[in-house]
C-alpha cells in the first residue's frame, strides 16, 4: 500500500497517566516528563499526560500541574483525567485544553472508585460539556467498565449504547470504550463496535483496552476490523486501576502500532523511538515489562539499522572505485 494514501489510525499512549497511577514507585514531575519527552521523540502526538485527581487517593499523579507545565507547547494534543469538576476547573488553570472525564457503564464501579452512583456522575459530565463549551476546552468521555465490571459482571451492550449517544448528543469531542480490567473477547468487542460505528459514526469512537487475558492485541484487531479508528494504549505495557481488581496493565503501545502498522494503517510514530522509551519506562518504574513482540521487534530494530549502517559504509568504497576507473 503506498504510504501517502495509508489510512490513519490515532493511538493515544496513557502511559503517563494510567500506566504511572498504580505503581509503587512514584515518579517525579521531571521523571515523567523525561517519559513524555522520549514519547514525542517517537512520534507519538497524542498523550494522556496526567490526572488531576487528589493526591491522597492517588499519590502518584500528585503535582500534575507542574508536568503540565513542562509540556513542549503545541508539540502534541495533550489531555488530563479528572474525576470531578473540580479536577476539570484544576486542569483548565493549568492550561490544559483538553480533558478526559470517566463514567460508568455499572454503578457497582462508580461506587467504588469515586464513591458516588454512576447517575450522579453522568450529571456531573453533563455540567462540564457545558462548561467546557464556553471555556473553548475539549471533554473526552471515557466509558468504564464498558465490556465487563469486576462487581457487577458482563456489561450490557445497551447501557453502552445509551451512554456513548446521550454525551455524543451534548458535545462530547470523543466517546472511549474502556475494557477496564481486561475482561473483554475479541467478538464481544466487535460485536458492540459494529453498532456503534453503524450508529454514530467511528470519528469520535475511541477504545481502551487492557491485556489482563492477553487478549489486548486480539481486542484491538476485532475493533479496527468494526471500523474504529483511535486507540489508547501505555508505553511498555504498563498500567492497571488501583480500584478494580484484577485490571492488569494496558495494551502496549509498541504492539499496537507493530499490529497496525503490519494491517497498513499509518500511526506515524517510529518504532526503534517507541522502544527506547519503553526501555526508559522500566528504567523508570522497575514495572514495565514491555509489549509482548518487544524482543522481536528490537531484533528487527537493530537489523534494519545495521543494514543502513552497511550500506552507508560502503557507498564511499563505491565512490572510490568508480573514481579509478579509466575516463
Amino acid at each position: 500500500m503506498n504510504a501517502a494514501k495509508r489510512e490513519q489510525i490515532v493511538v493515544t499512549d496513557v502511559g503517563p497517566r494510567d500506566g504511572l497511577q498504580s505503581q509503587e514507585k512514584i515518579l517525579t514531575p521531571e521523571q515523567r516528563l523525561a517519559l513524555i519527552d522520549a514519547l514525542l521523540l517517537a512520534g507519538v502526538r497524542h498523550l494522556e499526560v496526567g490526572s488531576f485527581v487528589s493526591p491522597k487517593a492517588v499519590p502518584a499523579m500528585a503535582n500534575t500541574d507542574a508536568v503540565v507545565a513542562g509540556l513542549p507547547p503545541q508539540a502534541a494534543h495533550y489531555t488530563a483525567l479528572v474525576p470531578n469538576f473540580k479536577g476539570y476547573e484544576l486542569a483548565r488553570a493549568a492550561g490544559l485544553r483538553s480533558v478526559t472525564m470517566v463514567v460508568y457503564a455499572s454503578d457497582a464501579m462508580s461506587q467504588v472508585n469515586v464513591g458516588k452512583d454512576w447517575l450522579t456522575i453522568e450529571a456531573v459530565t453533563e455540567e462540564m460539556l457545558q462548561q467546557a463549551a464556553g471555556d473553548g476546552i475539549e471533554v473526552i468521555v471515557t466509558v468504564a467498565v464498558a465490556f465487563g465490571c469486576p462487581f457487577a459482571g458482563n456489561t450490557e451492550p445497551a447501557v453502552v449504547e445509551r451512554i456513548v449517544e446521550k454525551f455524543l448528543a451534548r458535545g462530547a469531542a470523543q466517546l472511549v470504550l474502556a475494557d477496564t480490567i481486561g475482561a473483554a473477547n475479541p467478538a464481544q468487542v466487535n460485536t458492540l463496535a459494529r453498532a456503534l460505528v453503524s450508529a454514530q459514526g467511528a470519528a469520535q469512537l475511541g477504545c481502551h483496552f487492557h491485556d489482563t487475558r492477553a487478549l489486548g492485541l486480539a481486542n484491538v484487531y476485532a475493533a479496527v476490523e468494526a471500523g474504529v479508528r483511535r486507540f489508547d494504549a501505555a508505553i511498555g505495557r504498563l498500567g492497571g486501576c488501583p480500584f478494580a481488581p484484577g485490571a492488569a496493565g494496558n495494551v502496549a503501545t509498541e504492539d499496537v502500532v507493530m499490529l497496525l502498522e503490519q494491517l497498513g494503517f499509518d500511526t506515524g510514530i517510529d518504532m526503534a523511538g517507541l522502544l527506547q522509551a519503553a526501555q526508559l519506562a522500566n528504567t523508570l518504574t522497575g514495572a514495565a515489562p514491555g509489549g509482548r513482540a518487544s524482543a522481536w521487534l528490537q531484533k528487527s530494530v537493530d537489523k534494519t539499522a545495521q543494514t543502513a549502517s552497511q550500506r552507508q559504509s560502503q557507498q564511499p568504497l563505491q565512490k572510490d572505485a568508480g573514481d579509478r576507473m579509466p575516463a
